[in-house]
């Protein structure tokens, strides 16, 4: 068996108390490997999102465990996690998060200022970056100068910066057409993932179930299947 790069076990997270209790979700036990996409899919509110902040430690479960390359994120201090998270795990919002003051290198580089690296030497790296998703031409310009598809290579650039196991990706094609959807996708598969990387995507996009390795289906905060991707996709068009 290929190396987990997360083990999720048993995850649950609710919010609220007593009668007001909501269950997010619930005893979620799943491996993402490395060398993998895997999509986690399903409708809104199934829980994808909460489980995936657990999963990535931005938000503590109420029971249950996350290891990341063998490490239990959740024994960590405050302090210990997000320099683990800054290390370890690169994000791709679905916003993009971009600082529009910035220059589109400067939006890069910031994951390796925040490690205190010497600006010179961010930069550099930054612009590496932005060669390997072709935007090496547009690095002086401020993010409002870029298209969609522009500003999500950009989000690629800044997660990848810091060179990550884990890259996560939430509904990364959500504000772009179907062709730049695809086009990106098609780019994180052959250029990102490798044999010692890991990608997590959240996403609706059915168009884009063709570059996922597995899919995770949620459903009411439970995980309900995994499969590899062509099962899902056969069974979704009804074909046996």
């Amino acid at each position: 068996m290929p190396t987990p790069a997360i083990r999720a076990i048993g995850l649950t997270k609710w919010f609220g108390e007593g009668e007001a209790r909501t269950v997010a979700v619930q005893d979620v036990t799943f491996d993402a490997y490395f060398g993998e996409m895997l999509y986690i899919v399903g409708p809104s509110g199934s829980g994808k999102t909460t489980m995936l902040s657990m999963v990535s430690g931005i938000l503590r479960p109420n029971s249950g465990k996350v290891e990341i390359e063998g490490s239990d994120i959740w024994s960590l201090s405050t302090d210990k996690l997000a320099e683990f998270r800054l290390a370890k795990l690169g994000f791709v919002f679905q916003d993009y998060h971009l600082f529009p003051r910035l220059t589109t290198v400067e939006n890069v580089a910031i994951p390796l200022i925040l490690q205190r690296h010497n600006w010179d030497e961010a930069i550099a790296e930054a612009l590496k970056d932005l060669k390997i998703v072709g935007l090496e031409g547009r690095a002086q310009l401020p993010p409002v100068k870029l298209s969609g598809g522009e500003q999500q290579r950009v989000a690629i650039a800044r997660a990848i910066v810091s060179r990550p196991d884990i890259l996560i990706f939430d509904e990364p094609t959500a504000s772009l057409d179907g062709d730049t959807g695809r086009s990106i996708l098609k780019f994180v598969r052959d250029e990102l993932l490798t044999d010692k990387r890991c990608i997590i995507i959240i996403t609706h996009d059915s168009r884009i179930f063709e570059f996922a390795n597995r899919i995770m289906n949620m459903e009411d905060g439970k995980l309900t299947s995994i499969q590899a991707a062509g099962e899902h996709i056969a069974e979704v068009s009804g074909e046996t």
